[in-house]
This record gives structure tokens, sequence and C-alpha cells, in this order.
């Protein structure tokens, strides 16, 4: 008798793991096992007709903030720009024209400030996007797979949500998660919808507290969690991000590090942008525009520094 119920169990068991192995089966990609610039394949010359219809007033948007060496950013990463006059010691010219210059020397990490974090940036168990291992590819002097230098220009449709009309606050407060009913809400209040290629931006205030309360931007943010990020990914968005350094609520449950990332960048090849200052957007209610961003091409990074812009 007793072998008669184990056997059953056994079973249950063996076929239960076997659907679990199923599920985190998430590579090879759906564009292919070589694949490495993951949603982007969405975008097309049509993408691009498509945004360019939603410019009415040619009205432009810098979508990045400033960035010194006061700008808060996470945990080990710091910027430092030393201006030079190379040769020009004692207030020395060059030829009859008295020529002089400026130069720049940055020492600083490519994630500090606005910035796109491609789909090599974040892994799962040293596993990254299209199961790219970090011992195949990745090496001190960059990747060799998954480089920012991979990633075409982005040109497509970009909405913002004024996550701060939902909460009706001017600032969202910490630990909220987005629901996929507030992200509805916002596009019910706002009159647009999320189309296949988009970028979504989420504006959530949380800028106002730069050089306020640099603490509490770091500690803490508002964001989305993981059953928006997946809602988002089944709508078939490009990019996802917003005016916080993570683009996902923070910290996340049961001491988990950014799920949501590995989710949207490592799983589903989704790009994020993160800081992006949206106030000026959100104050002119241009929730739909022309998203354009052609990035640094660092060969071999995984993030970069950008200034994308809106125009409607």
């Amino acid at each position: 008798m007793l072998h008669r119920l184990v056997l059953p169990f056994a079973l249950l068991f063996s076929l239960n793991a076997a659907h679990a192995a199923e599920a985190e089966k998430w590579y090879p990609s759906k564009y292919g096992a070589k694949d490495e610039i993951g949603a982007l394949n969405l975008l097309n010359a049509e993408s691009v007709l498509n945004a360019a219809t939603l410019i009415k007033t040619g009205k432009t948007y810098p979508l990045a903030v400033p960035i010194d060496k006061n700008l808060p950013a996470f945990r080990h990463r710091s910027f430092h720009l030393t201006n030079i006059q190379p040769g020009e010691a004692g207030g020395t010219t060059m030829g009859p024209n008295k020529f002089t210059f400026n130069d720049e020397l940055v020492v600083g990490w490519t994630g500090v400030g606005t910035q796109l974090n491609g789909i090599g940036h974040i892994g799962i168990d040293n596993v990254y996007y299209n199961g790219n291992r970090a011992a195949d590819f990745v090496t001190v002097e960059g990747v060799q797979k998954l480089g920012i230098e991979k990633v075409p220009p982005i040109v497509t449709r970009g909405v913002v949500l004024d996550m701060t009309a939902v909460y009706g606050s001017a600032i969202v407060p910490e630990k909220t998660e987005f629901s996929v009913a507030d992200i509805q809400k916002a596009l019910d209040l706002q009159g647009i919808t999320i189309q296949k290629g988009d970028v979504v931006l989420f504006n959530t205030g949380w800028l106002e507290l730069l050089g306020k309360d640099n603490e509490k931007f770091l500690a803490v943010e508002p964001g989305i969690g993981m059953a928006a990020a997946k809602w988002l990914a089944d709508k078939q968005i490009v990019a996802f991000g917003g005016d916080t350094w993570a683009s996902e609520i923070y910290p996340g449950t049961d001491g988990q590090e950014f799920p949501v990332n590995q989710f949207m960048l490592a799983k589903n090849g989704i790009y994020n942008l993160e800081l992006i200052d949206s106030r000026a957007l959100v104050r002119d209610k241009a929730w739909a525009f022309m998203f354009v961003l052609g990035q640094p091409l660092y060969k071999g990074s995984t993030q970069v520094n950008i200034n994308p812009v809106a125009i409607r």
C-alpha cells in the first residue's frame, strides 16, 4: 500500500520540477540565439515614421539631468571632471593668432546620471541576455557581446505616465509599487495607450529630492514591481524607465536585488532608462512624443550616460 502511495507522489514531484525548469527557460531569445539587441528588433522604418506623426509643434525636450561630482550615484559610482589647458602654463599661447583651448579629462563611471542600461548590464547568476555566460564574454576591457556599441539609434514613440497625478502627491511616496491598475489609471487620465515598440517612462517627482535629500533619493524609491513589469513586457515595449535611479521599486521584496531589471533586461531584452527628467513633459501635458536617442558608442560598455530628446 505504501509503495502505491509513494509512486504517485514521486511522479507528481517530478512533473512539478519539470514544469518549474520549463518556466525558468528564458533563452535562447525569440529573436534568435545570436541576437544582441533584444527588443529593439521591434523597431524599423515604419515605427520611426509613425513616431514622426506625433510632432505637432516642433518643441524639443532634453531628458537628461546635468552631471557633476555632487550628483548622487549608485553605491560605488562617482564622477569627476578636470579642465586642462595643455601647453598653456603661465598664459602661453600658440602661433601668431594666439591660439588657446580647453580640454576636459573625465574620471567617472558610465552609470552616473541619466543613462541607458543595455541588456548586457544585468544578469542572473552570471548569465545575461540570450544565455550569454559571463565567463564567455566579460573581460576587464569590456564585454565582447551585448555592448552599447551594438545598440542601434532608438527612434520611436515615447510616452510618459504621470504617477504623481495617480497618487495625488507631488512626490510619489517611497515603497509605492505601481500596480497594473495604477498604470491603467494613468493611461486613462491622460487619454493614451501603450503600443508595441514604445518607450515607457514614469514621472514620480523623485528628482525633486536631488540636492535636498540625496540620502533618501538613493536609499528608497517608488516604481514598478514584477506584476507591472510582466504586463509591460507583454505590451512589447522596447524600453522602460523614469526619474528614479533604478526604474523599479526599491528595496525589493524579500531582500531581492533588482528583480525587475533582471526580468526586463536579461530575460526580455528590454532596455532601462534611468534618471529621465520628464518634468517639462508633464508640465506641457506632452504625454506622447517622438523619442530620439543616439548614445555614445563606448565599445564594450554595458551602460552609458545619455541625453535623449523628446519632440512633439
